[in-house]
């Protein structure tokens, strides 16, 4: 049983098919494309690309060597203003220490300053000031550029300032920018690992933010009458994001970096992109982490997490409707891979789908080169919306370790409001464990949410909690936790304690090698019931 949610997933849309196409990438996005799916039509030769050896991480740009230093509670923005007061982007997502960012950036304001907070554990505080600039002029920019072959906007503003990220540690930021009229807006920005051997990576998801971003009134689900029919097919990251500029991330992954980082574990940081890029920093890792809402992935970020995985890298999904887009990253007009392709059910628009299917950008499990995500996670989405209790299945499973769950628990308002479940089939990789089965209604329909392990031939675990508000569980009734949905603190403390398990089982290798097997139950789980 499949539910159609509100972007009219599986084709049902109504989406206009004669959508004009995109724009193909430049030549040398598209070999590196080709080289990553192994496209015979494109020679070896041609796609080889020298890359500078990896350098060691110095040991103070590590997340562990910052656990325990003082951070500062003053990091949340405290009024956004208008929103034209302030508003700002990066030239790039993610950089490593060292590396230099331009932002660009518009504001009513005469003047403003940037704030670089590296959020983290730091005694509770959750962040730390680790860079701030003087006084910058400030300049209102013109209206975006709108490209209506593909319903892009960009703003293509020229460079305010750079930030010279020497001796910032890796990690996540949010680069704060701060009118002198006291309105502020968030820029989100990773400082990447280029190492990860022996370390958690926690992979950020920025294709997804951009996704979903609205800045300019387009994203990859609505058009500026917010009607889906009119929605961008491209995305640009050479943009503001809109609200208060890292919704996504404060909401599904914030929460867990500082448990990650509370944890002392050693970590390493990432995102999607870069792995999509570079799958050097997966070499060696213990656990790839996989955060909240983590929808958008081309093909070569998901064969580079596959062969991590058959390689004994764990891998942790905290989330749902995970790895559900397929997508291209296209050149920008200044850099690679500064625009987001996803046609969704106007694939045949796509100017791949009848030259390189396996690069044309519709949901994984759809033609013409279905894949379905079940086959990495082991579990595959179902719908939108829910709201439902959480129901423990498997109450002595290890993830579940000193929560005192009994079999039958439930945790009020944790599935929702996306979910994923196991559909048994070929595509589910075997031997799998259903920890949780919490029964549901989506559009009326009864089904199920799933949280489920399994190993891998490699030793690898892989858990997946089948629930998008996971990482909101984190947050459940504290002042962060504003979204909550009428979570309780005894949720988050269920959460917490799992992932806390979680995190620390997969940090020692292999889970297969120090943690019980899965116990197979799919057959008897589904037997049981209806849906």
């Amino acid at each position: 049983m499949v539910n159609f949610d509100r972007h009219g997933r599986h084709g049902r849309d109504g989406a206009d098919e004669r959508t004009p196409p995109a724009a193909g990438p430049d030549r040398r996005c598209f070999l590196g494309m080709c080289a990553g799916l192994g496209l015979s039509s494109v020679t070896a030769a041609a796609c080889t690309r020298s890359a500078p050896a990896p350098r060691p991480t110095p040991a103070a740009h590590r997340a562990e060597a910052e656990r325990d230093r003082s951070g500062t509670p003053e990091w949340r923005i405290r009024s956004r203003g208008p929103a034209d007061a302030i508003v700002g982007y990066a030239d790039r997502s993610s950089v490593t220490p060292g590396e230099e960012c331009a932002l660009h950036v518009s504001t009513t304001a005469a003047s403003f300053r940037v704030s670089a907070f590296r959020i983290g554990w730091y005694g509770g505080a959750q962040a730390r000031l680790v860079w701030s600039s003087g006084r910058v002029p400030g300049r209102a920019r013109p209206a975006p550029r709108f490209l209506p072959d593909t319903r892009t906007v960009r703003a293509d503003w020229p460079r305010t300032l750079t930030c010279d990220t020497a001796g910032w540690p890796e990690g996540a930021y949010l680069l704060r920018l701060d009118a002198d009229t006291g309105h502020q807006r968030y820029l989100p920005l990773i400082v990447r690992s280029t190492r990860a051997t022996g370390r958690t990576v926690l992979m950020h998801a920025p294709a997804t933010w951009q996704a979903y971003n609205r800045w300019g009134g387009y994203s990859l689900y609505n058009g500026s009458s917010g009607a889906y029919a009119t929605r961008s097919l491209v995305v640009s990251f050479d943009r503001p994001y809109d609200g208060d500029g890292a919704e996504k991330f404060l909401v599904y992954e914030r929460a867990a970096v500082v448990l990650a980082e509370r944890l002392g574990i050693p970590l390493a940081y990432t995102t999607g992109t870069d792995v999509h890029r570079d799958p050097g920093v997966l070499h060696g890792a213990t656990t790839v982490v996989a955060l909240g809402h983590d929808e958008y992935w081309t093909p070569q970020q998901r064969d580079h997490l596959t062969r991590a995985r058959d390689s004994g890298t764990n891998i942790a999904f905290l989330g749902a409707n995970t790895c559900f887009r397929r997508v291209r990253l296209e050149q920008g007009d200044t850099a690679a891979d500064r625009t987001v392709v996803c046609y969704k059910s106007a694939v045949r628009s796509d100017p791949y789908y009848a030259t390189h299917p396996a690069l044309a950008t519709t949901d994984f499990r759809l033609a013409p080169a279905a894949d379905p995500e079940s086959s990495l996670t082991g579990v595959l989405y179902e719908g939108y919306p829910t709201d439902a209790p959480y129901v423990v299945h498997t109450a002595d499973h290890w993830l579940y370790e000193g929560t005192g769950v009994r079999a039958g628990d439930g945790f009020a308002h944790l599935v929702g409001v996306e979910y994923d479940r196991v559909t048994p089939g070929p595509s589910v990789p075997a031997p799998l464990e259903i920890t949780a089965h919490s029964p549901l209604v989506c559009n009326g329909r009864p089904s199920h949410s799933d949280s489920a392990y399994y190993t891998a031939a490699g030793g690898a675990g892989v858990f997946a909690t089948g629930t998008m508000r996971w990482v909101e569980g984190l947050m459940a009734g504290t002042p962060d936790g504003g979204r909550d949905h009428g979570m309780d603190t005894r949720t988050r403390d269920f959460v917490t304690r799992t992932t806390e398990n979680l995190l620390r089982g997969f940090a020692q290798g292999p889970a297969a090698r120090h943690r019980p097997a899965p116990r197979p139950n799919t057959d008897d789980v589904y037997r049981s019931t209806t849906a």
